[in-house]
């Protein structure tokens, strides 16, 4: 199956499509990203705070597939946003992984309570330039911590990962990104508790094209212009979720899609100007 490519601002190629690994742990994990893997997947999204950074180190070793085919993707916790801290994370992230490199590294959370995400960015700047990275952006970030990252050092981030779900569709946060030339992650693309599968607008688009209601949603994430990036670790979902690639939703579906939205429509309420990352 293949999956069309999104290039970014730095010139690399981003998969229009991912796997995240939320919660996919241990060796069940490993076997389910495996078969993600022999499914097709090759932009594979953890994080140092999600515990499965190890898991898809293993199930990359294991597969047997060329370490320069894969798009891997983790995220900086909030605890190490000081300068020092964030070159070790980056360094035992790829310990961790079993990797030499990073095709793109997030600040997760912008903090900016804390007010250390600039020091962070200018640290992943260095691991860039080091080689330990090859494009860096973003996680949760508003515009204007986009802008204050851009004004400070000039370097604009590659991506903005940002939560996106037919309750919360993000249309301002989607145009700040492109206005400055961010490719836009969606994550939680489905929503979490799936209540979005079961509108009465997905599931008419999804018996229109005999495509799940799942599959509807994510087409409208790509014809947004945006990477979602579904988490599942049902094989069968899984390759469900990749098979989006073969029909295109109208202008007035997608607006329909779009009506779907909320004012509290975010998952646990978690606005980057407030939110204070776990640790």
């Amino acid at each position: 199956m293949s999956i069309p490519n999104v290039e970014l601002n730095d010139g690399h190629f981003l998969p229009a499509i991912g796997l995240g690994t939320y919660q996919i742990r241990g060796g069940q994990g490993i076997d389910q990203v495996l078969s993600a893997i022999q499914d097709g997947y090759r932009l594979l999204d953890t994080s140092t705070n999600y515990n499965s950074e190890g898991i898809v180190g293993e199930a990359i070793s294991r597969s047997g597939i060329p370490r320069a085919n894969f798009f891997v993707t983790t995220k900086l916790p909030g605890r190490y946003h000081h300068f020092d801290d964030t070159l070790m994370s980056i360094q035992e992230s790829l310990c961790r992984m079993g990797l030499n490199y990073f095709d793109l590294y997030l600040i997760h959370w912008p903090l900016p309570k804390r007010g250390l995400y600039l020091e962070a960015w200018k640290a992943m700047i260095i691991a860039q330039k080091m080689g330990l990275i090859r494009s860096i952006g973003v996680s949760n970030f508003e515009p204007e911590h986009l802008d204050r990252l851009i004004t400070e050092t000039g370097v604009t981030p590659a991506v903005n990962q940002i939560e996106i779900h037919p309750y919360w569709v993000q249309e301002k946060m989607l145009l700040e990104n492109k206005k400055r030339n961010i490719v836009t992650e969606a994550w939680s693309p489905l929503g979490r508790g799936n209540q979005s599968l079961k509108e009465k607008v997905i599931i008419d688009l999804a018996n229109k094209y005999k495509k799940s209601p799942a599959q509807i949603i994510l087409r409208w994430h790509q014809l947004r212009g945006i990477v979602p990036i579904p988490k599942s670790s049902s094989l069968v979902h899984q390759r469900q979720n990749l098979d989006t690639f073969d029909f295109k939703l109208t202008t007035s579906e997608i607006k329909s899609i779009n009506a779907l939205n909320k004012p509290t429509g975010r998952i646990n309420n978690q606005d980057p100007n407030e939110y204070e990352e776990f640790d």
